[in-house]
């Protein structure tokens, strides 16, 4: 991200206008590239930290982690493609807000000390933000339809990536 920034403060041209456009077939190539592009240095550095704590969480916790940031891109993008706002989505807020879901999806299905506990730490420090952040603001910059196409992206993929700890007996036969 800070490496696209930098080029992008270099380069004569705007790199911005490569983000996500719903609906184009040019605005499909901005599913990949969405996470990598930052309107601002504020706009930056506000997903930067959060997706350091996250990716330090999911890369701590998971072998399989940059497959699911890699699912997780990918779906919300598809998401917002098809459900987003007729406008340029760039930053990485889908992949913060499904990084979030996806780790207290896992936490609450497999109930095991590490998962909830990262669960429980992820609810506390960004619940407030979740919720806040995919409510519609119509006249806003802010791409509150790609904050909710990257929960549900981290619901979908904690679902596929994680299995339901078996609570009774009757649930072995």
């Amino acid at each position: 991200m800070w490496f696209v920034f930098a080029v992008n403060w270099i380069l004569p041209f705007d790199l911005r206008g490569l983000g996500l456009y719903p609906r184009s077939s040019g605005g499909i190539f901005g599913i990949p590239m969405m996470p990598f592009l930052h309107a601002n240095l504020d706009h930056l550095v506000g997903n930067t930290i959060p997706l350091m704590v996250l990716l330090f969480l999911l890369v701590s916790s998971r072998e399989d982690s940059w497959l699911v940031v890699g699912f997780i891109v990918v779906a919300s993008g598809a998401l917002l493609w098809v459900l987003g706002r007729s406008a340029v989505h760039i930053g990485a807020s889908s992949l913060t807000f499904g990084l979030c879901s996806f780790l207290i999806t896992v936490g609450v299905r497999e109930r095991l000390l590490i998962p909830v506990v990262i669960a429980i730490l992820v609810g506390l420090i960004y619940g407030g933000t979740l919720l806040s952040g995919v409510i519609p603001r119509w006249q806003s910059d802010v791409s509150w339809d790609g904050h909710l196409c990257g929960l549900m992206a981290g619901v979908l993929v904690g679902f596929w990536f994680s299995a339901p700890k078996l609570t009774r007996l009757k649930d072995l036969g």
